[in-house]
């Protein structure tokens, strides 16, 4: 055995002073967690300046990464969804409202069709 292989009691030791250390990290972190702050919640009017991504999907499409590789200028990507099915509008990842794309001056927007409430899934 040489001197840089530990024996079975010296890892044990280490393992003791690593558990009591995370202990202790653990306990002050409990204390700061228990403390209240003082002072006016943040309320809501000043979380209306806060950006949020908005973004609109028409369909989606499952791909291998070999169908995926083979895919060349040209290339056409079904969709999972029919043409006259509403779009998602999405906030943040999740599905708020549906509508139906439009063309405006050239550019593409959404007009609403359907607001969603509750817990609405993608």
């Amino acid at each position: 055995m040489s001197d840089e292989t530990q024996t079975g009691e010296e890892i044990e030791a280490a393992l003791d002073d690593a558990t009591e250390a995370v202990e202790v990290e653990a306990a002050r972190l409990d204390e700061l967690a228990a403390t209240g702050g003082d002072g006016d919640p943040i309320g809501f009017a000043h979380l209306m300046d806060v950006p949020v991504r908005v973004t609109v999907e028409v369909g989606r499409k499952r791909l291998t990464l070999a169908e995926l590789a083979d895919l060349r200028p040209g290339a056409l990507v079904v969709l999972d969804r029919e043409a006259h099915e509403p779009a998602d509008i999405l906030v943040n990842g999740k599905v708020v409202a549906r509508g139906e794309v439009v063309l405006v001056d050239g550019s593409y927007g959404v007009r609403v069709s359907d607001v969603v409430r509750g817990n609405a899934e993608a």
